[in-house]
């Protein structure tokens, strides 16, 4: 089976997260694995949430990818999202990028090196929740000791010529927010809205936000080349911004009773990105004292996270991208959030980089190009083979 129609083949398998049911999948890659002689483990949860690890000695490489994927409605797709169509030189379908096409492409890669008649010395890692937070997933199996701290490659999708090194902090918070009711006709004197109260705190965010962290001098190149990048994937400047400001979205709020009762509650879910050189701390308070009557439950908490660009994990990635694509490999760092924040306050060296048409992630139409797949297999192949050397 070629890297397209394995990509095909994990996309018609369902695994949308929610509900977040991930064991055909894994099903699906243990077959493939024991055709190959690889032993695996299950590592199962409640609800089918379902982790797939390799076993064996002499582990020098992770191999890391989430095969979980966000859900989709199939209105206004070119084809069905759950079809893995083959069409037009490309694979379609959720997932395609984000991230079953560089899942396909690690397997294919590690088949390869087995009938050429190499060991690989490299481990599998397939999770079932980075989509909603990696608690089932990866947190789960470095909470049981289950991963030991080594060079990691996710495959993530990133643009064909930059691996990413590096990630913006992750504040993700629900608050609950507690007002006063009272007779619409009397407010602001009478009462007290818990929606305003939500609406004082983004306006504070708007204020954060404003406020640059210009970045030391040693990521100062790093921020200009994915400042770079940002502007050429998705057409849209001001990505500098995006990597020295505090990025925030109140993805969800609702709140009130009626219309003529001051609002009594209101719950918003909220979403901040934190740049280098901004203090999380500082950042988590400075929320907390302008939502003094809010309940904040916060559910995902990381610090910016970096792998030095002279790691032997990243040096040796570039140096495959450079043999493959014939021009030098550029690190850059993403504005987004994976499982590489976990990994690497565990100890690992992780570099992220994987086939996929980046504007199409979470969105309509998306999909993977077969020549990327297959370039994707070709670096894969370089990196686990100087590990295994």
């Amino acid at each position: 089976m070629d890297v397209a129609r394995l990509t095909s083949s994990l996309i018609r398998i369902r695994s949308e997260n929610p509900p977040g049911n991930t064991a055909d999948v894994v099903a699906f890659i243990t077959e493939f694995l024991n055709s190959i002689g690889v032993k695996s483990r299950v590592v199962a949860h409640p609800g089918g949430r379902e982790n797939l690890i390799t076993t064996g000695p002499d582990t020098r490489l992770l191999l890391c990818g989430h095969i979980d994927v966000v859900p989709s409605i199939p209105d206004d797709w070119t084809h069905d999202p759950h079809s893995g169509e083959i069409a037009g030189g490309y694979v379609w379908g959720r997932g395609a990028t984000d991230m079953k096409g560089g899942c396909a492409a690690l397997l294919a890669a590690y088949r390869d090196l087995v009938e050429s008649g190499v060991e690989p010395k490299a481990q599998f890692a397939f999770v079932c929740d980075e989509e909603t937070g990696g608690e089932h997933g990866i947190r789960s199996l470095l909470a049981q000791d289950l991963l030991k701290p080594c060079d990691c490659l996710i495959a993530e999708p990133t643009p064909a010529m930059s691996p990413a090194v590096g990630q913006k902090g992750l504040y993700r918070v629900n608050l609950s927010f507690r007002g006063r009711p009272g007779h619409s006709s009397l407010y602001p004197l009478v009462g007290k809205s818990a929606v305003m109260a939500a609406f004082d705190l983004i306006g504070y965010l708007r204020e954060v936000h404003a406020h640059p962290f210009p970045p030391g001098e040693d990521l100062q190149p790093l921020v200009a080349q994915s400042a770079r990048l940002f502007s050429e994937t998705f057409g849209i400047e001001g990505g500098d911004n995006i990597l020295t400001r505090v990025m925030f979205n109140p993805g969800r709020i609702e709140g009130g009773e009626k219309a003529n009762i001051v609002a009594e509650q209101c719950r918003m879910e909220l979403d901040v990105r934190v740049p280098w050189g901004c203090s999380l701390d500082a950042l988590r308070r400075g929320i907390a004292e302008h939502a003094p009557d809010a309940v904040i439950q916060e559910t995902d908490v990381a610090e910016p996270s970096l792998t030095p660009p002279d790691a032997r994990i990243v040096r040796t990635l570039c140096a495959e991208v450079e043999r493959v694509y014939g021009a030098p490999a550029v690190p850059f760092l993403q504005w987004a959030a994976s499982d590489a924040k976990y990994l690497r306050d565990k100890g690992f060296d992780v570099v992220e980089y994987g086939p996929g048409e980046i504007p199409t992630l979470h969105a309509v139409d998306e999909r993977v190009s077969i020549e990327q797949l297959k370039r994707a297999v070709d670096v894969y192949r370089g990196v686990i083979r100087a590990y295994s050397g």
